[in-house]
């Protein structure tokens, strides 16, 4: 299989998706010539802004799996995944992301993509949503010490 073969399937999957109601995303994810998931976006009729093609297949491929690792898989999207996907996808490890439309072909088919590229390289004080530390007196790294103290962490 190639990466061509890959992005086909995800481009159907989301052309699958938009005719079912829901949006024009699709991704999948593969070890060797094997698909351990696929994801198609929720977000409207999940009623969830963070169920994304990408984001959904790395949950089902993580739950078939039974590790949070996807490290040796390659996800394959419709799209440039937007920063959440790849930021979801470098947490799950994964080794590649192959994707075919690009941020600027969402921004065109009405997708914000670009634009929280582009925001991420401002200043967050201009952002809309306000993102800040909270008070100074707070025991913020307690957490982090009960964390560091456990012996049987598991490591990710």
């Amino acid at each position: 299989m190639t990466d061509e073969t890959w992005l086909r399937e995800a481009l159907a999957l989301a052309e699958q998706n938009v005719a079912a109601g829901g949006g024009p995303f699709g991704a999948l994810i593969v070890t060797g010539d094997t698909v351990i998931a696929r994801g198609q976006n929720r977000v409207t009729r999940d009623m969830d802004p963070t169920a994304h093609a990408e984001v959904t297949a790395i949950r089902a491929a993580c739950r078939d799996r039974g590790d949070f690792s996807l490290a040796g898989a390659t996800l394959y999207t419709s799209c440039e995944p937007c920063p959440l996907c790849v930021s979801a996808s470098l947490w799950a490890r994964l080794d590649r992301v192959v994707f075919a439309a690009d941020r600027h072909d969402a921004a065109r088919g009405g997708f914000d993509d670009r634009e929280f590229y582009e925001l991420f390289g401002r200043d967050p004080g201009t952002w809309p949503t306000r993102v800040e530390a909270g008070p100074g007196d707070l025991p913020r790294f307690a957490p982090f010490d009960a964390w560091l103290a456990k012996t049987d962490r598991v490591r990710y």
